[in-house]
């Protein structure tokens, strides 16, 4: 009868300061990791929505796991009610989705009041984060440009703005050309990788001294393409 109560059941009691206690420390452990999140976000659609949705959701688990305990039953009942709940918001990014991911574990250290692997797993994985967001790790896009200028139509310029960009470049690819003065010139668009940032103003200025060249300009910027 024991056994049947130790495994369908609850051994234990929790104190309302214990309670506390766990989601308090849940509440600090995911606003910190939330807080890297935002610091280290480098995405377009920053949600503050998806912040808040990190901190409920951590202290939310730790509450189930408080109320789980061991119990069986409870177990059960609370996955059957959960089946009921489905999520239909599609997580745009898996950085989103580990970072949620990482609260939820915090909330379930939290209920289980294993709150030192809590707190030093917190930590450590922020520390990881602000060194992945610093360091060139796993980065394949460094001085990347857009390079843009206007030359005739089949002008034997092109070539001699092929060779300064292979001098200055490591890699470039023609994106975009399109006619500008009702045909009389071509506007031509290149996504280049520069072998410097040095290389920025050298750039522009020996196209500049190309003779039927134009408008020339470069726009660093975030890459569109893989060179």
């Amino acid at each position: 009868m024991d056994d049947f109560l130790t495994i369908y059941g609850t051994t234990q009691w929790l104190g309302a300061e214990q309670i506390i206690a766990s989601l308090l420390i849940c509440f600090l452990l995911s606003s910190a990791v939330a807080a890297v999140y935002r610091w280290t976000f480098q995405s377009l659609s920053y949600s503050r929505s998806f912040i808040h949705t990190m901190i409920l959701a951590s202290m939310a688990v730790s509450m189930i796991i408080m109320t789980v305990g061991n119990s069986l039953a409870r177990g059960l009942g609370i996955l059957g009610s959960l089946a009921i709940v489905r999520f239909r918001t599609p997580v745009r990014d898996t950085r989103d989705m580990t970072f949620l991911f990482i609260c939820l574990g915090i909330g379930v250290a939290c209920g289980s009041a294993v709150y030192g692997v809590a707190i030093i797993g917190s930590l450590m994985i922020c520390v990881a984060a602000v060194l992945l967001h610093w360091s060139p790790f796993a980065s394949r896009r460094q001085h990347e440009a857009l390079l843009r200028y206007v030359l005739p139509p089949g002008s034997a310029s092109e070539e001699k703005v092929k060779d300064i960009m292979r001098s200055t470049c490591s890699a470039f690819s023609l994106i975009a050309v399109r006619e500008i003065h009702q045909g009389d010139l071509n506007e031509y668009c290149y996504q280049v990788r520069l072998l410097d940032p040095a290389y920025q103003s050298e750039i522009v200025s020996r196209l500049g001294g190309i003779e039927d060249l134009s408008e020339p300009n470069l726009l660093l910027h975030r890459s569109t393409v893989e060179l």
